[in-house]
C-alpha cells in the first residue's frame, strides 16, 4: 500500500527534479509544512569507495525567524572530531567509544573547500574556527562565518558550499566505513540553531549527540551502480550514469538531519505497519533474522502511534551493520535507524528487538520532539528509554520481556535498575552532556535513571494520567525545541497538581531514594500487676489500710471462697493473649517520597499504612491478639527509584534458606551467560545502552 503522504511527496519531488535538476533553485514545498523549515539543503555527493572520501556540493537556504539582526552564522563540522588525537572528542574519549576503536590509520575529517553567497561572493576567507565549550584551540568541529551583510528578521540567506570529507574506519561513534559497507552520518557542513538570542552550536563531544533545525533535504548520492542505498526520506529516482556508478535521489521534508548507508551486500526485507512502509537492510550472514527485525520495527511503529501520536512519515528504514562495523549500530536518524545482532542470537535474548524499538522511538523524542541533546540529553534518551521499557513489557510480557532463556527471566526494568543502582548519586539528571562526572554517570543519568523516574511517576499518578501526560507533551511540542521546564509544565497541567517537589529532586539533584524497614518487634503483653491505676492513689491507700481489718460481716465460708477463685481463673483463661508489635521505618536517602507500608500478622491480618516520607523515620505500633509476622515498605515495588529493594522488608523470624538458594542459582546462570561470546559481544556494543 502506498502511503498517502508518500504519493503526494513523490509527485511533488518528481516535479522538483524536472524543473530543478541541480542546486540552482530554492527547494519546492509540496505540502503544507509541518515544521518551520528553517534550514533547507540541496546536496550532491559522490562517494570514492577505495579512499572512503566524499566530494560534496551543498546549497543551504537558511531563514531568520528570530526578532534579531543576524551578523554571523555558525556551523558544525562533526567529522573533524576524528581528525586527530587533539580534537575535543578524542581527548574526552581517549579514542574509544562504546568499547569501539578506530583503526590506527582510520582518521576522518571534513574540509570546507569553498563557501559562497549564491550571488557569487566568496566568503571562504571569513571562516573562523571557534571552541565555545572548552579552551581547545585544536578542535575544528565548529566554525563561525561573519557576513558581509546582516540578515534582518524574516530574511534569509542562500549559501553554496563545496566540501570534502573522509569517513573514519571502521565505523566509530555513529559513522564510518568498513570495506564495502558505509554508514554516513554527520557528514556535511551543518548550520547550528539560533535560539534564545544566540547561536547554539556546540563542539562534538564524546557523549553529546545533536541539535538542529527542521527543513527540507534533496540529496543525490553517487555510488557504485551495484550498491543498494538506504537514507532519510524517500527514494525518488535512481539514475545509471554509464560509468559504473548510479545516482540515488532522496527527498525528505520536515526533518532536521540526513544520514545514509550503502553496500552491495544488503539483503532487503520489506513489510508495513499502520500505513508505514518498512524496509530492512540485512547483512547476508544475518539474513535469517530479517523477519525478526521487521517484526520488531512493526511493534515499534504500532505502539508509538497508538500511544503517543501520528508518525507523519511514509517510511522507515532499518539497517543491520556489517560484521566488524558495529560502531554504527544502535543509532537513530530521521526515518533511518541502525540495529545490531550476532550470528546465533537466541530468540529468548531480545536485544535486537529492544534496540529496534528504542531506535524507532528516537523518531519521536529526538526527531519529532527536537530537544537539545547537547544540553538536556535526558529529554530524548531518558524519555525514550521509558517508552522502550513500556513497550517491551506490553509486547513480550511482564516476566522475561528482555531475557527468557534457560529458565532465566529478566525484564528491561531489571537491566535499567541494575545500571542505575551502581551509580545513583554522581550527578543530577539535567546537565550538559560533556559535564558529567564520568562517562558512566552520563550513561546512567540519561538512560536508566530518567526512565525509572518516569516509571515511578507513572505509579504515583496512575496509568491513565501518565498516558495523557506523554501524549500531550508529544502533541504540543512536536516540530519544536522543548526544554525540561516545558515537560514539567505539561506534567503539572495534566496531573492537575504541582509536581515540582518531585521533579526538583528527581531531575536537579543527585538525591538517592532509599526507604527501609529498620526493625520489627513483637512481644506478649504481660498481665497487669501492682495497683490498678484506674483508681485514685487515695483509694488505693484506703484499700491497703483496711486490708488486715476484720470485716464487720461474717467471714466468707471456704466453699464460697473456693467458688470465687474458680470463677476468676476461668475469666483469665477466656481472655486472649495480647501482643505489642512495633515497626520502625527509616528514610536512608535524601529523596523524599510518599510510601505505602504493609504490615502482616501471623493470623493473616494485614494493615496498610501511608506515610508522606518526609521525616527521617516513622514508628508504627499495634496491640493485637496475634504476633507480627513481617512488614514491607513499598510492597508493590512502585518506587523504582529506590536503590535497595532488599531492605524494604523485614520478618520477625529470620529465614535465609530460600535467599541462599536463589543467590546460588543466579550466580550460576550469570557466570554461564558471561561465558557466551554472543552475549558478551552484543553487550559490549551497547555499553552506553543506545
Amino acid at each position: 500500500m502506498i502511503h498517502k503522504r508518500s504519493a503526494i511527496l513523490l509527485i511533488g519531488v518528481l516535479l522538483c527534479a524536472f524543473v530543478t535538476p541541480k542546486l540552482s533553485a530554492q527547494p519546492v514545498i509540496f505540502e503544507q509544512p509541518l515544521s518551520p523549515r528553517i534550514a533547507n539543503y540541496n546536496i550532491d555527493v559522490r562517494l570514492d569507495v577505495e579512499k572512503k572520501l566524499l566530494f560534496g556540493k551543498e546549497r543551504l537556504t537558511w531563514k531568520n525567524v528570530s526578532p534579531d539582526v543576524i551578523d554571523e552564522l555558525q556551523f558544525h563540522l562533526y567529522l573533524n572530531g576524528f581528525r586527530n588525537n587533539q580534537s575535543t572528542f578524542m581527548q574526552e574519549s581517549g579514542g574509544s567509544h562504546r568499547n569501539f576503536k578506530m583503526d590506527e590509520d582510520g582518521w576522518g575529517f571534513i574540509k570546507v573547500d569553498k563557501i559562497m553567497l549564491d550571488s557569487g561572493v566568496d566568503l571562504t576567507g571569513r571562516i573562523e574556527f571557534i571552541h565555545p565549550d572548552d579552551d581547545n584551540e585544536f578542535d575544528k568541529t565548529v566554525f563561525r562565518l561573519s557576513l558581509p551583510e546582516s540578515i534582518p528578521p524574516g530574511g534569509s540567506i542562500r549559501l553554496d558550499i563545496d566540501f570534502t570529507a573522509k569517513l573514519p574506519q571502521p565505523p566509530f561513534a555513529r559513522t564510518g566505513a568498513k570495506d564495502e559497507y558505509f554508514f554516513v552520518g554527520q557528514w556535511f557542513p551543518k548550520i547550528g540553531v539560533y535560539i534564545d538570542g544566540e547561536w547554539n552550536c556546540h563542539q562534538f563531544h564524546r557523549n553529546s549527540e545533536f541539535f538542529a533545525d527542521f527543513g527540507m533535504y534533496n540529496v543525490r548520492m553517487t555510488v557504485p551502480e551495484d550498491n543498494i542505498v538506504g537514507a532519510t526520506g524517500i527514494e525518488v529516482e535512481v539514475t545509471n550514469n554509464g560509468d559504473g556508478t548510479a545516482t540515488h535521489f532522496y527527498h525528505a521534508e520536515d526533518v532536521h538531519d540526513f544520514a545514509w548507508t550503502t553496500s552491495p551486500e544488503f539483503v532487503e526485507v520489506t513489510g508495513s505497519a499502520q500505513d508505514v512502509d518498512i524496509r530492512v537492510l540485512m547483512q547476508p550472514d544475518h539474513v535469517n533474522q530479517g523477519e525478526r527485525y521487521l517484526e520488531a520495527a512493526q511493534v515499534g511503529v504500532e505502539y508509538f502511534q497508538n500511544w503517543y501520536g501520528d508518525y507523519p512519515f511514509p517510511n522507515l528504514t532499518v539497517v543491520d551493520p556489517r560484521r566488524k562495523a558495529s560502531g554504527s549500530g544502535g543509532m537513530e536518524y530521521p526515518t533511518l535507524i541502525t540495529a545490531g545482532t550476532s550470528y546465533r542470537m537466541p530468540d529468548g535474548i531480545r536485544l535486537p528487538e529492544m534496540v529496534i524499538i528504542h531506535e524507532f522511538g528516537h523518531n519521536y523524542w529526538y526527531h519529532l520532539v527536537a530537544s537539545n541533546e547537547f544540553e538536556e540529553p535526558w529529554l530524548d534518551e531518558g524519555i525514550n528509554s521509558y517508552s522502550e521499557n513500556k513497550i517491551m513489557a506490553a509486547e513480550y510480557g511482564l516476566n522475561g520481556d528482555m531475557l527468557d532463556i534457560f529458565g532465566i527471566k529478566l525484564n528491561d526494568t531489571h537491566f535499567q535498575r541494575a545500571s542505575y543502582i551502581g551509580r545513583p548519586d554522581l550527578d543530577p539528571i539535567v546537565k550538559k552532556a560533556w559535564e558529567y562526572y564520568s562517562n558512566g554517570s552520563y550513561a546512567v543519568n540519561n538512560y536508566p535513571r530518567p526512565a525509572l523516574v518516569l516509571l515511578t511517576l507513572e505509579n504515583y499518578l496512575g496509568q491513565e494520567t501518565m498516558d495523557r501526560l506523554m501524549r500531550t507533551y508529544f502533541e504540543r511540542w512536536k516540530f519544536k525545541h522543548p526544554k525540561t521546564q516545558d515537560f514539567i509544565d505539561v506534567a503539572n497541567e495534566v496531573a492537575g497538581q504541582k509536581l515540582d517537589w518531585f521533579f526538583d529532586q528527581a531531575l536537579f539533584t543527585n538525591y538517592v531514594l532509599d526507604y527501609s524497614v529498620d526493625r520489627v518487634i513483637t512481644k506478649k503483653i504481660k498481665k497487669d500487676k501492682g495497683y490498678d491505676f484506674t483508681l485514685s492513689v487515695e483509694h488505693a491507700l484506703e484499700e491497703d489500710s483496711t486490708e488486715n481489718e476484720i470485716p464487720e460481716q461474717d467471714t466468707v465460708s471456704n466453699d464460697s471462697a473456693s467458688e470465687e477463685t474458680t470463677i476468676d481463673s476461668l475469666k483469665e483463661e477466656d481472655e486472649p493473649e495480647m501482643y505489642y508489635s512495633l515497626v520502625k521505618i527509616r528514610r536512608l536517602g535524601e529523596f523524599q517520597f510518599p510510601v505505602e507500608i504493609k504490615v502482616v500478622f501471623e493470623n493473616g491480618d494485614i494493615v496498610k499504612e501511608k506515610w508522606d516520607g518526609r521525616d527521617y523515620w516513622k514508628k508504627l505500633e499495634y496491640i493485637k491478639p496475634t504476633k507480627l509476622a513481617y512488614a514491607t515498605v513499598d510492597p508493590d515495588e512502585k518506587i523504582l527509584l529506590d536503590v535497595k529493594f532488599h531492605n524494604n522488608s523485614k520478618t520477625v523470624e529470620t529465614n535465609t534458606i530460600g535467599v541462599n538458594k536463589l543467590a546460588i542459582r543466579w550466580m550460576f546462570w550469570m557466570q554461564f551467560l558471561m561465558d557466551q561470546p554472543e552475549f558478551l559481544n552484543l553487550f559490549s556494543g551497547l555499553s552506553l545502552r543506545l
